[in-house]
C-alpha cells in the first residue's frame, strides 16, 4: 500500500511518478548467460525517485508536522482522520496528478520524518532481509512494462500491490529470494506451472527452438511416420533445456516475467476464463519485450492500449456469441450451447499447434508465420472470427448419458442379461414333435453369452453418439473409427456363434453336437472377457490412448483433462475395496433376490397363450399374446430394479466407510465425553497455538485462558450466554493466599466434566452455545497440521459475491408482516426460535437504557413501584427498544439480522478472522504487549496492522452503484462498522459520444476511502476499465471474476452471502491453511539440478470444509434441508475426499488462489451451461492435476432455504444444473478417461444420484403399467388357486397359474420401498455417531411424524422432472432461491400452477391407473403405493403453512375459480391462460422479431425446442403409452360376456370416447368464433365483459361435453367400474398423445403477448399488433383453443379433486394447530396467532366463506 495523506491540502505523492525525464530502458539479459551477477545491477537500475533524497522507510509514513498518527479518533470522525490514521491502498491516481506526471514529489515528501523502519507496508520484504530487488526496483519494472505495453495506471498500481503482498506473504516464512523463486516457479516455469505445461502441450518449444519462418509443428502434420521414439527423447531433452534456462535466469528477469503475467491477467476481464489463451498472450508479449524493437522504443505507448487492442477484440467475440444488438440494447441470441463458441472452445484452440496455426490476420497471413517477437504488435489485426470453432458439441440429448457413463450401462445391462438369460431356459427351449421339449446345454451357454454382444452394442451406440459430439476436424476421429471397427469384430465374435448353434440345435432332434457345445462355451468366455474389458477400460484409452499415450499428439488433452492427481496406496486400496464390496454385495443380492424370484414367473408366462378370446379387427392374434406383452414389460421392470440395487448398496457401504473414517479421525461422540472437555485446554495449547516457536515465558495455562475467555466473551456478546453462565465458564484470577500472588482458577466447566450430571448448568441445553462449544471441543480431537507463528502465516482473502441479497433488515421488515398471509412478524418468529438469546438481548438492552438514562439525567423508572416497572419493561420484551432513538432500534435490527440470512451476518462472521489473528498474535507474542507498555491504542494499532496484513475481505457488490437509498445506507453502515471491509463494484460511465457504448469500470472502496460529500459516494482506491459489460453469463461467476483482481495473498475462501462464521472456528485458520502443504518449503531451488525433484508432489487446489446449516431447527423442511447437507456435505464428502472423488461444491472451501487463477479462475461462466458454477472449478482443477481435500475440524455456518417452494426452486436449480453438467465436456472427459474405481466414485457421487432419482420414478411408472397388464389378466381369465397342500382346488380346469407372478410383485414392492427408505439411513447414522443414539432416534422420529417421506417422494419427482425437461428443452436459469422464513401461506392456484407440470399431472394419471389395479388385483402391499402416488399430488399443499385454516381454505376455492376464468377479455398476469401459454412455449418457442414489451425478459431465453428433442419425449413416448393402454383395454373387452355374446368393437368404442370431446370442442369453438366475429366488434367496446362471457360459455360447454362422454362410457360398460376405469385410462392416454402431437407438430411460434387469445374471444382481430399474421393466426388459434378447452376442463376437474382430498382434515377442530405443529415444530402455546384483519376485511371474508361453503 502506498500511504499518502488524504488531507485535501497535501499534494498526492505518487510512487510511480518518474521524476527524471523519459522512461528508463533495460538491457535484456539472455536466459543462457549465467555470468550476470543478480545483485550487480543495483546502481544501474537505481530508482529515480531516490533523487528525492529519502531513504526507503521514510517513503512509507507521512507525518504531517506535529500530527501524531496514533491518536485515537472518535468513531464517528469524518473520513479525513481515517485517511491519516491508517492510510488505505493508495488512491492518488484519481487525484489531480492522474495524467500529468507531477514533479512536485520532492516537496511532498520533504516535510515528514518518521521513526526509521517503523511501519513497513510489506514488512517481510525489507532491506535488512537481503531482498533480491528493492521495492523501488520492482516499482520501476512495473512502470517500464506499463509504458511499453500501455497497461492502465490503476491496474498497474493494483497489480504492484498484489505482487508485493504476495511476496510479503511468502517471504514471511522463507527467505525473500526463495519466495521470488517459488513464485516464479508457480506462475511461469515450475513443474506445476500452467504456463510451462501449456508451452509444451502446444509444442511451442519446437517453434522457438528452430525459429524459422515455417513452424515445425505444422511440418509435423505432413510427415507422420518414424518420428515416435525421437519424439519422446526430444520432449525429455526439451524439458531439461527449459529447466536450465529457468535456472540461469536472473532474479530481475524472473520478477519481470511475473509482473508481465500479472499485468496481462489483471486487465484480461473475460479472458481470465480462458487460461491458455492468456498464456499465449503472455508469451507473445514476453517475446516482444525481449526484442530490440521494444527495447529501443523511447516514447511511452498510450494508456489503455493493451485493453483496446488485445482484450477488447476477444471480449467482443465472446460477447457476440451470446448477444446481438437490437435497437441499441443487447438481446440474448436464441442459440443453444451447441451453436455457441463458448469459453472452453476458445480456450482449446490454444491447446494444439494446429489450432494456433488457424489464427489469421486480416491480410490473410498466419500469425505463426511471423517471427515470435513481431506477433504481439499484430494482435489488433487478428481476425478472431475465422480462428475459433466448436471443439465439443453440447447437444441436448440423452446420448450424453450413453457416452459419458457407458461403463455403468455395460456393467448393469450385461450382468442383468447374464443372470436373466441363464434363468429363462423356457424362452429358448426347443419344442420337439409329440409335445416334447428339449433344453439344449449348448444353446443355454450361447444365449447367456449374448450378454457380451449386449455390452458391445452399448459400446457401438456410445461410439456413434460420440461421433456427433466431437468435430471431425483433426486427431479425434481416427481413434473413434478404429474403435468402431474393433467393436464390430467383437460383435461378430460374441453373437455370431449363436446363429450357428440355434440352427444346428433346432435341426438336431434333441441331441447336442459336441462342436456346438464347445462353440457355446468358447463364445461365453469371449463374452465375459469382452464385457469385463468394456466395463473397466475407460473408452478414452481404447485404441489410441488419450490418457497415458506417449504420442505427443495427445499431450495437450492429457495435460489439461487427464492429469488426475494420484492417490496414495492406502486410499487407492480403500477405493478399490469400496467398489469391490458394493458390486460384490450387489451381484449376490440381485441374483438371489431379483433374478431367482423372477425365474418362476418367466417359466409360467413364457408359453402362456390366452384361450377363447377374439376381436373384430385383430382376431385372436393380439389377445392370445397378452401374457407375452406382460412378460416383456416385467423384464424392463426387473432391469430398472437392477440399477436401483447398486445405489442402495453404494449408500450403505459409503456410509460404513465414512463412519469408519470418522472413528479413525477421532471425530465421534463415542470418544468418552469427559475426555473431550477435560483435555480441551491442553489441546488448545498444543494444536491452536504455534507453541514450537515460542520461548516459554508463561505457563500454558495463562495463554489458554486468554483464548478460552475470548471465545466465551464473544458468545456473550452475541447474546448466546447470559452473565450467570459466563461467570461459570471463565478463567478467574484469584488470590492464592500468600505473598499476595494471584493465580488463575480454571472454570469449573473443565473440571466437573467427569460427572455427567453437571453438563446442563453451564449453558442452556440444546442451545447454539452448547452446539458450538461441543463441536469446538470435538474437532480438536482430530489430527491437525501444525500452525505457523502469526507473522509467518500466509495471507488470505475471503471473497463474497453479492447481488441483491438483504444487507441489513430494516425496522419495517422486522416488526410488520410481509402481507395478509404471513400471520407473524419476523421478530416474533425469531423470538420463538431463539428465546434464550432474546432474553439475554433484552437484559443487555435494559442495562444500556439505564446507563444512557443516568447519563441524560432522567430516571428511567419514574416510580419505584414494582408493578409500574414491570409494565415499563413490556416494550423491551416486545420489540427490544423503548425509545425510538436510532441507536436502540439499530440494535434490534442487528439482533434480527444476525439470525436471518443477511450479508451483515456474513460480514460480521467473517470479520472474526481479523479478531482471531489479533488474539493469536497478542497471546503468542507477549513481548509486543510489553513493548507498548500501557498504551492500548498503540497496541491495538499494531495488532490491527498484523490482521490487515494477513487477512482481507472483499465483497463483490455488483449492483453497488445502482443501490437505492436504503441499500446504500446499509452498505455505508457496513463500511463504518468494519472499515477494513473492501467492496468491489461496477462503475458505469455514460458513452462519450451519442450511440456509443457506455464504459464500465471495476472499482474498489473500503472504509478508509475518502468520502465525497457532493455525490455521497466514496472515492475508489482503484478504478480499472473493463472491455465491456462483464455480466455475460448467469451472473455469479462473472461477479466473482470482476472482483478477483482485488484479492490479496495466497489463498482464497469463497463464501456465499448467506453464511456465518464463529471466533472459535477462525482460530483454526492457520491449521486449515496448513492443509495446502506449503508451510515447510524446501530450501532447494525448484529449477536446480536435483532441487526440482522436491517439488514433484501434485499441489492441493481446494481444501473443503464442513457446513453447519443454521436453519436446521426451523421446522420439518429446514431440518430436511439441513439433513441433506449434513449427509452430502459432510458424510459423503469425508469418504469421497479420501478416495479422491470430492469435487468442489461447499462454499466454505479454501482455494489455492494462484493455482486456480492460472487455470481459468474460481468458477466457469458460460450462460446456462455453467449454472452450478463452482463444481466446474473443481472438475477443472481435478482434471489438471490438483488435489482436493476435505477437513473435518473446521466448519462454517450456512443458511438454507426454508419454504417448500424455495426448497423446490433450489432443487430445480440443482436438477437443471445437473442436466447442463451432463452436456458439459468436463463430464465427457471424466466419464471416458477416469480409471474404473475413480469413475464409479465420481459417477455415484454426482450424476448417479440424479440418474437414480430418474430411475426410481421410472420404476414406479413401469410398475404401474405392469400391474395394469397383470390386472387385465387377473380380472379376465381364471387364475388357479391352490390348497394349503399345494394342489389345485377342484373346478379349476383350464386355469392359468399366475401365483409366482404375484409373489414376484411383492418382492418388487419391497425393493422399491427399500430404495426410498435408504435415503434416511446416512442421516440416521451420522446423527448416531456425532450426537448419540437418543438424538438420532428423536430426530428421525420427528421427521417421520412430520411426513418427511412424502416430501422425499415429491422431491425425487422434482429432480427427475427438472433434469429430463432440461435435457429435452434446455432453459436452465439461475433461480434466485428465496432465503426468507417460510411462514407465508401460498394460495391454492399458485401452488397448482407451479407444480402441476412437474408432478401433479403425473400423480393424477398414475392414481387412476392405481385405482384400476386396486379394483382388479388387490394386495395389501399396494397401500404403500397409494401413499407414494398421493404424495406426488398433495405434497405441495401439505407443506403449505396454514393450508387447513377454514376461512382461508374456502377463500382459496373462490380464488381458484377466478384464476381459472380470468384473462380473457382483459389481460391478466396471473391467470390460467397465462400459465397454459407459458408451459406450451417450451415446445413452440416465441416469435423472434415480434414486438414484445422490454419487460418480458423471462420469456426471452426460451428457444424453440429442436425436433430431435421433441420427437422422443413429445411424440413417440405418449403414443407408445396410448397404444399400451389401448391394448390392455381391447384385451379386457375381447371375452364374451355371461350370455356368450361377443362385446361390440372396443377399438371403435375407445376412439369415439377419446376423440369425441375433441370434436365436440371444435364444434363449440367454431360456432363461438362465428358469433364473436359478427357480434364482437359491436359488443366489446360497450360491454367489456363480452370476451369473458363468450369464454365462460365455451368453457362450460367443454366441461359438460367431457363429463357427458365419460358418463356415456360408463353407461356403455354397463356400470362395470373396473372396465370403465380402464377405459378412462386409455382415453386419457390417447387424448394426451393427441394434444402433444398437435402442439409439437402443428403449432408455429407463440407471440410474446396474449393478444391472440383475447382477439379470439372478443372477435376483434384488428388493432392487435398482429400485422400480416392476422389471416393465419385465427387458424392457429383454433387448434390452440381446441387443446386449451380440453386442458381447461381437466384442470378444473383435477383442481376440484385435489380440493376434495384436502377437505377432510378441515372438518376436524384444531386441524390447523396440529398441522402447524408438524410443520414448525412449535408447541401450540408458542404458536403463531391468526392474522388481524380490519372490520371491513372480516366482513368481506365472512361473506365469501358463507357464499362458497356450498
Amino acid at each position: 500500500m502506498y500511504p499518502q495523506s488524504s488531507s485535501p491540502t497535501a499534494d498526492h505523492a505518487d510512487p510511480f511518478t518518474s521524476t527524471a525525464g523519459g522512461p528508463r530502458r533495460y538491457v535484456y539479459n539472455d536466459n543462457d548467460s549465467d555470468n550476470v551477477d543478480p545483485y550487480g545491477r543495483r546502481d544501474t537500475y537505481a530508482s529515480d525517485s531516490s533523487n528525492n533524497g529519502l531513504n526507503d522507510t521514510e517513503r512509507y509514513y507521512d507525518h504531517n508536522g506535529n500530527y501524531d498518527p496514533y491518536t485515537q479518533p472518535d468513531t464517528d470522525s469524518d473520513v479525513d482522520i481515517y485517511g491519516q490514521r491508517y492510510p488505505p491502498a493508495s488512491s492518488e491516481s484519481l487525484g489531480p496528478s492522474r495524467m500529468g506526471m507531477s514533479d512536485s514529489n520532492a516537496t511532498a515528501w520533504a516535510e515528514y520524518a518518521g521513526p526509521p523502519g517503523a511501519r513497513e507496508a510489506y514488512p517481510a520484504w525489507s532491506a535488512e532481509r537481503q531482498i533480491p530487488l528493492s521495492k523501488e526496483e520492482i516499482e520501476d519494472i512495473f512502470l517500464d512494462l506499463t509504458q511499453k505495453f500501455g497497461f492502465q495506471r490503476d491496474s498497474m498500481r493494483n497489480m504492484f500491490d498484489f505482487l508485493m503482498q504476495l511476496l510479503d506473504s511468502r517471504a514471511s516464512r522463507m527467505s525473500p529470494s526463495q519466495a521470488l523463486l517459488t513464485l516464479h516457479a508457480d506462475y511461469i516455469g515450475g513443474e506445476h506451472a500452467n504456463y510451462r505445461k501449456w508451452y509444451f502441450a502446444a509444442q511451442l518449444d519446437l517453434d522457438d527452438a528452430v525459429g524459422h519462418v515455417q513452424n515445425p509443428g505444422l511440418q509435423r502434420l505432413n510427415r507422420r511416420a518414424g518420428a515416435r521414439s525421437s519424439n519422446e527423447k526430444s520432449l525429455a531433452t526439451a524439458m531439461e533445456r527449459w529447466r536450465q534456462a529457468m535456472n540461469n535466469m536472473s532474479q530481475y528477469d524472473r520478477l519481470r516475467q511475473i509482473a508481465l503475467y500479472l499485468l496481462c491477467w489483471g486487465e484480461a476481464a473475460q479472458v481470465r476464463f480462458v487460461p491458455e489463451c492468456l498464456c499465449f498472450i503472455f508469451k507473445c508479449a514476453d517475446d516482444y519485450y525481449r526484442s530490440p524493437e521494444c527495447q529501443n522504443r523511447v516514447d511511452a505507448v498510450p494508456e489503455g492500449l493493451y485493453l483496446k487492442s488485445v482484450i477488447k477484440p476477444l471480449y467482443r467475440f465472446i460477447r457476440d456469441q451470446g448477444y446481438e444488438v437490437v435497437d441499441g440494447r443487447f438481446v440474448r441470441r436464441e442459440r443453444d450451447h451447441a451453436d455457441i463458441i463458448g469459453y472452453d472452445d476458445v480456450n482449446q484452440l490454444f491447446w494444439y499447434p494446429e489450432g494456433i496455426a488457424r489464427i489469421i490476420l486480416t491480410d490473410k497471413t498466419r500469425l505463426v508465420d511471423l517471427p515470435p517477437p513481431h506477433r504481439f504488435m499484430k494482435f489488433q489485426s487478428i481476425d478472431w472470427n475465422r480462428a475459433f470453432f466448436k471443439t465439443y458439441y453440447e447437444k441436448r440429448s440423452f446420448g450424453h448419458l450413453l457416452v459419458n457413463f457407458n461403463r455403468i450401462w455395460v456393467i448393469h445391462v450385461s450382468l442383468y442379461w447374464f443372470y436373466t438369460a441363464f434363468n429363462s431356459p423356457k424362452v429358448y427351449q426347443i419344442s420337439l414333435p409329440l409335445n416334447k421339449v428339449y433344453n439344449s446345454p449348448a444353446l443355454s451357454w450361447s444365449v447367456t453369452a449374448l450378454g457380451g454382444a449386449v455390452a458391445t452394442i452399448i459400446m457401438i451406440a456410445a461410439t456413434l453418439a460420440e461421433f456427433s459430439y466431437i468435430p471431425t476436424t483433426w486427431n479425434n476421429t481416427s481413434h473413434l473409427s478404429r474403435r468402431l471397427l474393433f467393436l464390430f469384430i467383437t460383435l461378430a465374435l460374441t453373437c455370431g456363434p449363436t446363429f450357428y448353434i440355434a440352427i444346428a440345435e433346432n435341426s438336431s432332434n434333441g441331441t447336442t453336437s459336441s462342436l456346438a457345445l464347445i462353440l457355446g462355451i468358447v463364445q461365453f468366455f469371449i463374452s465375459v472377457v469382452a464385457t469385463l474389458l468394456f466395463a473397466t477400460m475407460p473408452s478414452g484409452r481404447m485404441f489410441g490412448d488419450r490418457v497415458a499415450g506417449k504420442s505427443r499428439k495427445y499431450l495437450a488433452s492429457q495435460t489439461f483433462t487427464a492429469s488426475y492427481p494420484g492417490l496414495h496406496t492406502q486410499a487407492r486400496l480403500g477405493s478399490i475395496a469400496l467398489w469391490a464390496l458394493v458390486f460384490g454385495c450387489k451381484a449376490t443380492e440381485s441374483y438371489f433376490f431379483l433374478t431367482l424370484s423372477f425365474r418362476d414367473p418367466i417359466a409360467v408366462m413364457v408359453g402362456m397363450k390366452i384361450q377363447g378370446c377374439t376381436d373384430r379387427y385383430f382376431g385372436s392374434s393380439l389377445c392370445t399374446n397378452q401374457a407375452a406383452f406382460t412378460l416383456a414389460i416385467m423384464y424392463v421392470m426387473d432391469l430398472v430394479l437392477f440399477f436401483l440395487d447398486t445405489f442402495l448398496w453404494y449408500i450403505i457401504w459409503n456410509t460404513v466407510f465414512s463412519i469408519a473414517r470418522s472413528f479413525l479421525l477421532g471425530l465421534s461422540i463415542w470418544t468418552p465425553w469427559k475426555d473431550i472437555y477435560t483435555r480441551l485446554p491442553k489441546r488448545i495449547y498444543a494444536k491452536l497455538l504455534a507453541t514450537r516457536d515460542m520461548e516459554v515465558k508463561y505457563k500454558p495455562k495463562v495463554l489458554v485462558s486468554q483464548i478460552w475467555n475470548a471465545i466465551i466473551i464473544s458468545m456473550y456478546r452475541e447474546h448466546l450466554l447470559s452473565i450467570e453462565h459466563v461467570q461459570k465458564l471463565l478463567y478467574h484470577q484469584v488470590d492464592s493466599g500468600h505473598d499476595g500472588k494471584r493465580s488463575l482458577r480454571a472454570p469449573p466447566f473443565f473440571i466437573s466434566q467427569s460427572d455427567k450430571g453437571f453438563k446442563g448448568e453451564f449453558f442452556p441445553s440444546g442451545s447454539e452455545a452448547e452446539r458450538r462449544i461441543s463441536f469446538f471441543a470435538q474437532s480438536l480431537t482430530t489430527a491437525v497440521p501444525e500452525p505457523l507463528p502469526v507473522d509467518a502465516m500466509p495471507s488470505f482473502t475471503v471473497l463474497t459475491p453479492h447481488y441483491s441479497e438483504k444487507i441489513l433488515l430494516s425496522l419495517r421488515e422486522i416488526i410488520r408482516e410481509e402481507d395478509q398471509n404471513t400471520r407473524v412478524t419476523l421478530l416474533e418468529y425469531l423470538k420463538q426460535l431463539h428465546p434464550v438469546e432474546w432474553d439475554n438481548f433484552v437484559k443487555d438492552t435494559k442495562i444500556l437504557a439505564e446507563e444512557s438514562a443516568m447519563f441524560n439525567g432522567t430516571s428511567p423508572f419514574g416510580t419505584d413501584e414494582k408493578g409500574q416497572s414491570k409494565m415499563d419493561d413490556l416494550p423491551f420484551y416486545c420489540i427490544g427498544f423503548k425509545s425510538a432513538a436510532p441507536e436502540f432500534t439499530l440494535r434490534t435490527r442487528i439482533w434480527a439480522s444476525l439470525r436471518a440470512q443477511t450479508l451483515y451476518r456474513t460480514v460480521s462472521g467473517m470479520m472474526n478472522y481479523a479478531k482471531a489473528i489479533k488474539l493469536l498474535y497478542r497471546v503468542e507474542n507477549p513481548e509486543v504487549v510489553q513493548q507498548f507498555g500501557g498504551n492500548t491504542d498503540k497496541l491495538e494499532r499494531e495488532l490491527e496492522r498484523m490482521a490487515r496484513r494477513k487477512f482481507k475481505f472483499v465483497v463483490s457488490m455488483q449492483r453497488y452503484s445502482k443501490f437505492n437509498r436504503e441499500e446504500h445506507e446499509n452498505a455505508e453502515f457496513l463500511l463504518r462498522a468494519y472499515p477494513d471491509l473492501q467492496i468491489a463494484y461496477l462503475d458505469e460511465e455514460p458513452p462519450r459520444k451519442e450511440g456509443g457504448e457506455s464504459r464500465l469500470f471495476s472499482a474498489l472502496i473500503d472504509g478508509h476511502s475518502e468520502f465525497i460529500p457532493e455525490t455521497g459516494r466514496r472515492r475508489p482506491n482503484f478504478r480499472i476499465e473493463l472491455p465491456g459489460n462483464p455480466i455475460l453469463g448467469d451472473g455469479k461467476s462473472d461477479n466473482q471474476n470482476h472482483a478477483i483482481i482485488f484479492y490479496r495473498g495466497e489463498y482464497l475462501q469463497l463464501i456465499d452471502a448467506n453464511q456465518d462464521n464463529y471466533l472459535e472456528e477462525c482460530l483454526k485458520i492457520r491449521n486449515v491453511l496448513g492443509e495446502f502443504e506449503e508451510y515447510s518449503v524446501s530450501t532447494q531451488s525448484p529449477y536446480a539440478q536435483y532441487g526440482h525433484k522436491e517439488f514433484k508432489k501434485s499441489p492441493v487446489a481446494i481444501v473443503g470444509a464442513r457446513e453447519y446449516i443454521f436453519s436446521e431447527n426451523i421446522g420439518i423442511l429446514g431440518d430436511l434441508a439441513a439433513g441433506k447437507e449434513q449427509t452430502f456435505g459432510t458424510l459423503s464428502a469425508r469418504a469421497w475426499a479420501w478416495i479422491g472423488g470430492k469435487l468442489h461444491y461447499g462454499h466454505p472451501d479454501f482455494l489455492n488462489a494462484l493455482y486456480m487463477n492460472t487455470r481459468g479462475g474460481v468458477s466457469k461462466a458460460q450462460k446456462g451451461l455453467h449454472l452450478n458454477e463452482d463444481i466446474y472449478a473443481g472438475m477443472n482443477a481435478f482434471g489438471r492435476g490438483g488435489r482436493i481435500k476435505h477437513t473435518e475440524y473446521y466448519q462454517c455456518g450456512k443458511g438454507r432455504d426454508l419454504g417448500f417452494g424455495t426448497i423446490l426452486n433450489f432443487q430445480t436449480k440443482i436438477g437443471t444444473g445437473m442436466g447442463e453438467q451432463m452436456l458439459s465436456r468436463e463430464y465427457y472427459y471424466m466419464g471416458t478417461q477416469l480409471p474404473i474405481d475413480r469413475f464409479l466414485t465420481f459417477y455415484y457421487g454426482h450424476p448417479g444420484f440424479h440418474i437414480n432419482n430418474m430411475l426410481v420414478i421410472l420404476a414406479v411408472q413401469c410398475f404401474i403399467v405392469t400391474m395394469v397388464f397383470l390386472g387385465t389378466l387377473n380380472s379376465s381369465i381364471m387364475v388357479c388357486q391352490y390348497s394349503s397342500a399345494g394342489t389345485v382346488l377342484p373346478g379349476m380346469d383350464g386355469c392359468y397359474n399366475l401365483t409366482p407372478v404375484f409373489d414376484w410383485i411383492h418382492r418388487c414392492i419391497i425393493s422399491i420401498f427399500l430404495v426410498f427408505m435408504i435415503a434416511f439411513l446416512p442421516l440416521f447414522i451420522q446423527e448416531l455417531v456425532e450426537r448419540g443414539t437418543g438424538r438420532a432416534i428423536i430426530r428421525l422420529g420427528k421427521q417421520f411424524m412430520s411426513l418427511s417421506p412424502i416430501f422425499e417422494v415429491f422431491s425425487t419427482q422434482i429432480y427427475t422432472h427438472s433434469i429430463i425437461s432440461n435435457l429435452t428443452f434446455g432453459g436452465a436459469r439461475y433461480i434466485a432461491t428465496g432465503r426468507g422464513f417460510a411462514t407465508t401461506r401460498i394460495s391454492f392456484s399458485i401452488l397448482f400452477s407451479r407444480f402441476a407440470g412437474p408432478s401433479i399431472y403425473l400423480g393424477m394419471r398414475t392414481l387412476i391407473s392405481l385405482l384400476y389395479v386396486t379394483l382388479a388385483l388387490w394386495t395389501p402391499y399396494l397401500i404403500y403405493f397409494w401413499f407414494s402416488i398421493l404424495a406426488l399430488c398433495v405434497a405441495p399443499f401439505l407443506f403449505n403453512p396454514h393450508q387447513f385454516a377454514f376461512a382461508d381454505f374456502v377463500i382459496d376455492y373462490r380464488e381458484f375459480l377466478r384464476w381459472m376464468s380470468r384473462g380473457n377479455s382483459r389481460s391478466h398476469n396471473n391467470s390460467w391462460i397465462g400459465y397454459c401459454r407459458l408451459s406450451r412455449t417450451m415446445i413452440t418457442g416465441y416469435k423472434k422479431k415480434k414486438l414484445g414489451l422490454p419487460s418480458d425478459k423471462m420469456s426471452g431465453d426460451v428457444p424453440r425446442a429442436g425436433w430431435r428433442a421433441v420427437i422422443f419425449s413429445e411424440v413417440i413416448f405418449p403414443i407408445v403409452m396410448a397404444v399400451l393402454f389401448t391394448i390392455a383395454y381391447i384385451f379386457v373387452k375381447s371375452f364374451p360376456d355371461s350370455t356368450g355374446t361377443i362385446p361390440p368393437n372396443p377399438l371403435i368404442r375407445i376412439s369415439i370416447i377419446a376423440l369425441g370431446p375433441i370434436v365436440w370442442n371444435a364444434a363449440v369453438l367454431l360456432v363461438q368464433f362465428i358469433i364473436s366475429i359478427f357480434l364482437g366488434p359491436m359488443m366489446d367496446p360497450t360491454f367489456p365483459k363480452f370476451g369473458s362471457v363468450m369464454a365462460s360459455t365455451a368453457h362450460f360447454l367443454g366441461v359438460v361435453g367431457m363429463l357427458a362422454f365419460f358418463e356415456f362410457l360408463w353407461f356403455l360398460e354397463t356400470w362395470n367400474a373396473s372396465h370403465a376405469v380402464l377405459g378412462i385410462i386409455a382415453v386419457i392416454a390417447i387424448q394426451r398423445a393427441v394434444h402433444k402431437v398437435l402442439i409439437a407438430v402443428f403449432l408455429s411460434r407463440e407471440f410474446k403477448h396474449d393478444e391472440t387469445n383475447r382477439a379470439w374471444w372478443t372477435g376483434r382481430w384488428y388493432g392487435r399488433g398482429l400485422g400480416s399474421h392476422v389471416m393465419s393466426q385465427p387458424a392457429r388459434e383454433f387448434i390452440v383453443k381446441i387443446i386449451e378447452l380440453s386442458l381447461w376442463s381437466s384442470d378444473l376437474l383435477i383442481g376440484h379433486f385435489l380440493l376434495f382430498m384436502l377437505t377432510p382434515p378441515i372438518l376436524f377442530p384444531y386441524a390447523d394447530r396440529l398441522h402447524a405443529m408438524l410443520l414448525f415444530w412449535l408447541r401450540p402455546s408458542k404458536q403463531i396467532r391468526a392474522p388481524l384483519y380490519s372490520l371491513k376485511q372480516k366482513k368481506q371474508r365472512r361473506w365469501i366463506v358463507s357464499d362458497f361453503e356450498f
